[in-house]
């Protein structure tokens, strides 16, 4: 594997330039295994690497069980990797986008009731430090719609009392405003903030060691205050963004806006992401389209032509858009 080794290194440490910490670990995995398969196959160089090397390690992984989403990613993977094999002169060609996608599921997190998240929201705690810290982390996450690494990556020279900066997928920059329950409890743990945090540590949310909040300590954290406030369902960030998405939807109808506020570069994403109500969209165009509206006075006995709700009596096939 050693011969595989320099270019599998430079392609992580890019990588780590411009994608989340989550992102850089998959693909290593990815690559990983890729790597250790050429290995088996006594494949010793990059320039080898051919169509048919790599069908028949998906071929392997999908027949071990792995999910379709695991192989679509992996197959992201490998298509960025031999983009820079190409940039070396190691492949003439991308043989990774020659491969056909895996069909994916739809499994999409189910938004919280807006009733139920507003009384745990509201649940009572003991005011320490850490209970604040964990109150303003769930009040932003809900109020601004942020990812995971969004979450974590946010410093305190990100905020001010009506706005956030943080960066998206793709180290993409935005602006998103801050809510007042939010700000509220960001403004309580910034008091205490310096109970935990150094003079010099730049994040906003800090462990009980002062250090940055990791991924895997928030998850763990919002899933153990879903028990313990007596949530109904597990609790983590991308199901606090996702209830954001679709409350906000519900409440404006306004797809651009809520696709701004996300980050997402295609509105179709937005669309599969709040689990967008065909049944509004067939209302709105028939109040809306001078050509959809029923005419209560047909002329000459002419046929009424139904309107849009009628003519489109099935939702339209879902968009294969993978929601973040």
């Amino acid at each position: 594997m050693s011969d595989l080794q320099p270019l599998f290194d430079t392609f992580i440490e890019r990588l780590r330039h411009r994608h989340s910490p989550a992102t850089v670990d998959a693909y290593r995995r990815d690559l990983t295994a890729l790597m250790t398969f050429m290995t088996r196959e006594e494949i010793t160089s990059w320039d080898a690497l051919d169509i048919h090397h790599l069908r028949r390690f998906l071929g392997r992984e999908r027949t071990r069980g792995l999910a379709a989403r695991s192989l679509a990613r992996r197959q992201a993977a490998f298509r960025r990797f031999c983009d820079l094999l190409i940039e070396h002169n190691l492949l003439s060609h991308n043989p990774a986008r020659l491969l056909d996608t895996p069909k994916m599921p739809r499994h999409l997190p189910r938004p919280v009731d807006v009733d139920v998240l507003g009384q745990f929201l509201d649940t009572p705690h003991d005011g320490s430090p850490l209970a604040l810290r964990d109150q303003a982390m769930l009040e932003l996450c809900y109020s601004s719609g942020l990812r995971l690494a969004e979450l974590a990556g946010i410093d305190l020279t990100d905020i001010d009392t009506h706005r956030a900066r943080v960066r998206g997928k793709g180290d993409k920059p935005r602006q998103v405003p801050i809510g007042r329950r939010a700000a509220t409890a960001l403004a309580a743990w910034l008091k205490v903030r310096g109970m935990l945090a150094g003079p010099h540590e730049p994040a906003l949310f800090v462990s009980a060691r002062g250090q940055r909040l990791g991924h895997r300590a928030i998850q763990l954290r919002m899933a153990h205050l879903g028990r313990e406030r007596g949530l109904p369902e597990h609790l983590h960030p991308h199901r606090l963004r996702h209830s954001f998405a679709s409350h906000l939807l519900e409440s404006s109808q306004d797809l651009r806006a809520v696709q701004e506020l996300l980050g997402h570069a295609h509105l179709s994403t937005t669309q599969v992401y709040t689990r967008l109500d065909w049944q509004h969209l067939a209302d709105t165009f028939d109040r809306a389209h001078p050509r959809a509206r029923r005419r209560p006075d047909a002329v000459h006995g002419a046929r009424d032509v139904p309107a849009s709700s009628d003519v489109f009596s099935s939702r339209p096939s879902d968009n294969q858009d993978t929601p973040s």
